[in-house]
């Protein structure tokens, strides 16, 4: 009988991520890298993996106390310092106090002996000295497969490069690989199989003359992840990721209400917007769609909030001047602080580049309300399909940081034509303006109205839409014999009706002339029966007096008679 060993119990662990501080990305992989372990990071040339190599460097010692080691096997320290001087990163004043160490391996046959069945124990020694150096906690590989044009032996340099990753990951150094796009697979000489931890896929394309650089973390072992590509921008800031929103919709809603800048249409919506809704305001060119959201976007800043507005057509030179013969001020809430224009041509970036700026100025000004001005343009830079998914992953953000959003869409035609969203946004928003023309008596009137406002009680009339130099002013439609008469056509009407009821005025007083005059002949009737009536009563009353008078009389002499007679 032989005795067992006792078995090992099994103790769970959890993986350590070690943060890159590289906005966006450490948000999509749940904490950034893992934590000693080696990350790939692949893609074709110019798609930005040497940057996000020494950006995880640089911030990994500036934000997290993480002292780092670059190993480059193409460009000089030189090359980098030039190549990062941009982004404000001071690279020789972390090497000079021994928080960086660089270090450039020259690819030679000459410089590494190569005898037989070779090995990379010179590199080994060189990173051990640099760890060492500066105490490092990240390492950078960058191009580890140049090695490849320099010895002839793959096959052992494989094996090298598998006991090199094993070696880092022993001593527990968060390590970044960048290599080459391969066709076929991620690395030309298959990377991938040696780096199983973490594999992050960097990809630069050019679709329509418009390019585009987008990120995709290909498997992260021990960890969710999404498999989703996500854009991300290269500025003077470093990298920027843009975060698909998540698919819940847990965001708070607020039953405060944001005033629109025009006191009809608050009245027309029950108090105005709801704040961090969001609104859609379509219809065709020269409707004054502009001019609404110029209104909204004054009333805010006086208002003491924050808005932020991306125009794609006009510079924000344009707007404060065209705005100006409107009564709207917009240049002191720029100089204020509370206003941003942010203009730009829709063709001048993809889409998802687009999406990135704009989420990027929105967390950097954090505003109160943000416009879009128009987004029907960013269709000329994609098809609508990628626009429309570009414009609700923006509505999602804004709404879930509680952020009032107006979008302005330009659709083309009139009548029904304009009930339908080119953008097939109208299910995602909350509520939706309609301003149309009216063509009648040879001139083109506008017309808004509310096609859907949901959660408030609104208006459901027709509103002249008037812009005055002192603004937007909306009135009542007038409703005539054919329909809503607007602008020549209700001045008309109103002074035709004007001329009835004075006519009819007239009548009515020629008529109660005429009851007048009537009356006074009654009454001066009546005032002559009144005093042949009195008349014929004192003549009646006279002639009673006299008949009681000859009555006494009668009466008298009879008497006197009668006593005459006794007397006899």
């Amino acid at each position: 009988m032989h005795a067992h060993a006792p078995e090992e119990k099994l103790v769970p662990h959890r993986l350590v991520k070690a943060p890159t501080g590289i906005k966006g990305f450490d948000e999509i992989t749940l904490g950034g890298l893992p934590a000693g372990r080696p990350t790939l990071v692949c893609g074709s040339a110019g798609c930005g993996k040497s940057l996000f190599a020494s950006e995880f460097l640089v911030r990994g010692i500036r934000e997290f106390g993480e002292h780092g080691v670059l190993i480059t096997f193409e460009e000089t320290p030189v090359d980098i310092i030039t190549n990062v001087d941009s982004l404000g990163w001071d690279i020789p004043g972390l090497v000079n106090e021994g928080k960086l160490a660089l270090d450039h391996v020259v690819v030679d046959r000459q410089a590494m002996d190569e005898n037989g069945d070779y090995d990379l124990e010179g590199l080994f020694v060189r990173l051990q000295l640099a760890i060492e150096s500066v105490n490092a906690k990240r390492v950078v590989l960058d191009t580890i497969e140049t090695l490849f044009a320099g010895f002839s032996n793959q096959t052992v340099l494989r094996a090298e490069l598998r006991r090199l990753f094993d070696w880092l990951k022993d001593r527990g150094m968060t390590t970044v690989i960048t290599g080459e796009r391969g066709d076929g697979q991620l690395t030309r000489q298959g990377l991938e199989e040696y780096v199983s931890d973490c594999v992050v896929l960097l990809d630069h394309r050019v679709v329509g003359q418009i390019s585009t650089r987008r990120m995709r973390v290909v498997k992260y072992r021990g960890s969710a992840h999404s498999a989703n590509e996500f854009p991300f921008l290269i500025d003077s800031e470093g990298m920027s990721v843009l975060p698909i929103t998540a698919t819940s919709m847990d965001y708070d809603v607020s039953d405060k209400r944001l005033p629109t800048g025009v006191a009809a249409l608050d009245e027309m919506l029950g108090g105005g917007y709801y704040e961090g809704s969001c609104i859609l305001l379509s219809g065709s060119s020269g409707t004054g769609k502009s001019t609404l959201a110029a209104h909204l976007a004054e009333k805010t800043c006086q208002e003491g909030k924050r808005c932020l507005y991306f125009s794609f057509e006009e510079s924000p030179k344009q707007i404060v001047r065209n705005m100006r013969s409107i009564g709207r001020e917009l240049q002191p809430h720029l100089d204020s602080g509370l206003l941003q224009i942010a203009s730009s041509r829709p063709t001048a970036y993809g889409l998802e580049m687009h999406l990135v700026k704009m989420h990027k100025a929105v967390l950097e000004f954090a505003p109160d309300v943000v416009i879009v001005d128009p987004i029907s343009n960013l269709n000329t830079a994609a098809t609508s399909e990628e626009s429309t998914q570009m414009l609700l992953r923006l509505v999602d953000l804004l709404r879930a940081k509680g952020i009032t959003t107006l979008l302005i869409s330009l659709v083309q035609g009139s009548g029904a034509g304009l009930e339908t969203s080119g953008e097939n946004l109208s299910s995602m928003v909350d509520t939706w303006l309609l301003v149309r023309d009216v063509e009648s008596y040879g001139e083109r009137n506008r017309v808004l109205y509310v096609l859907k406002s949901r959660g408030m009680r609104h208006s459901n009339q027709l509103r002249e839409f008037l812009i005055t130099s002192e603004g937007v002013d909306l009135i009542p439609a007038y409703l005539g014999s054919e329909g809503v008469l607007t602008g020549s056509a209700r001045l008309a009407q109103q002074q035709r009706e004007a001329v009835t009821a004075a006519v009819e005025s007239d009548l009515q007083r020629m008529n109660r002339l005429k009851l007048e005059q009537k009356k006074r002949a009654l009454d001066a009737q009546i005032e002559v029966l009144r005093a042949e009536h009195l008349a014929a009563q004192e003549e009646l009353e006279r002639m009673t007096s006299d008949q009681r008078t000859r009555d006494d009389v009668t009466a008298s002499d009879s008497a006197a008679m009668n006593l005459s007679r006794n007397r006899q």
